[in-house]
């Protein structure tokens, strides 16, 4: 999310805590940004008449209060991004396993929770990408390649604090194991071209002014950035396509364990994983529909079509606190 768009204020609700509900509504913990989610629900709403209130913040304290509130919370659903950050409101305990035949046609098992506790609804690549004006991308192949002696001083890293490295890193642990993924890591510390930075905005932009030549982002990052910027010397690159796949993580959510609305909660939830939502999750933010039937957005499409990572996308929060010690280790800030 860009930081600027960071919303603590209460959408279309001005207070939820202490207010009677309607027995159909749906109320909604949400760390995405306005303009992300609520013409989903403007949309759900218009469709069903069952209206939809939500109050945005960061993933954090939004569990935080979840647990603080426990059986006395209005939420319903809880909306957050990185199986990283639902795996954790799992473990948290504040979301209730659910079983739906609809989501489970809809969304692939690697995009769900293997206790049914959440689902995806939109996905996006971390991948590669890199300077259209220094690199061919026949120089280019896998991830871990980035971390060869050829990178040195050419390189773009965001924070190692951002749960979206993480979880790559996460994906790495799962496939190489500790020994081997610590040393991937060290490889792209020592080649970094300078300090690292605080979003993935900012290192496409070095990319394209030439301080380094590659990087790894979202590619919905990408897609805000061409869309002002159509000038832009950047460009993706689909790694490891003769091997395991390009690193696919997602936005997702959750009916909450004590939600007071729990059967209008799921009937907005399946619906958020058909057409008509996901086709406005791929527009918006130009994201990748987690239901496989939908396409892309046209923008999205020019980028070419790749093979994703299998790993099912609750591996990032499993090996989460083993992928930021080796973070740590190799000396990634």
């Amino acid at each position: 999310m860009l930081p600027s768009k960071r919303l603590l204020a209460v959408a279309t609700l001005v207070t939820v805590a202490g207010t009677a509900q309607a027995a159909d509504e749906v109320v909604v913990y949400s760390s995405r940004i306005d303009e992300l989610i609520k013409p989903v629900f403007d949309a759900y709403t218009a469709k069903t008449g069952v209206p939809v209130k939500f109050i945005t913040d960061k993933e954090a304290p939004l569990i935080a209060r979840l647990k603080a509130e426990g059986a006395n919370t209005p939420a319903d659903m809880l909306i957050t991004v990185d199986a990283g950050n639902l795996w954790q409101a799992e473990r948290e305990g504040v979301l209730k396993p659910i079983k739906s035949a609809v989501i489970e046609t809809n969304i692939p098992p690697q995009y769900r929770s293997s206790t049914g506790s959440w689902t995806g609804l939109s996905l996006r690549a971390r991948t590669i990408f890199y300077s259209t004006e220094r690199v061919e991308p026949s120089e280019l192949s896998t991830y871990e390649a980035l971390a060869d002696a050829n990178w040195e001083g050419r390189l773009c890293l965001r924070t190692s604090k951002k749960v979206y490295n993480q979880s790559l890193t996460a994906t790495l642990i799962e496939t190489h194991g500790a020994e081997k993924t610590e040393q991937i890591l060290q490889g792209w510390v020592n080649n970094l071209a300078t300090d690292v930075f605080a979003d993935d905005i900012a290192v496409l932009q070095a990319i394209d002014a030439g301080q380094c030549d590659v990087g790894i982002t979202n590619t919905y990052y990408y897609g805000r950035l061409h869309k002002a910027q159509p000038d832009l010397q950047v460009k993706p690159f689909w790694p490891n396509q003769n091997d395991r796949g390009v690193h696919v993580n997602l936005a997702g959510a959750g009916i909450t364990k004590n939600a007071p609305h729990p059967e209008a909660a799921l009937k907005l939830l399946e619906w958020m994983t058909g057409d008509e939502a996901q086709a406005l999750f791929a527009g918006i933010n130009q994201e990748y529909p987690a239901n496989p039937k939908i396409q892309p957005s046209a923008e999205v499409q020019s980028w070419g079509t790749f093979k994703a990572d299998a790993i099912p996308v609750e591996v990032a929060g499993k090996r989460q606190a083993e992928a930021i010690m080796l973070m740590d280790r190799a000396g990634w800030n």
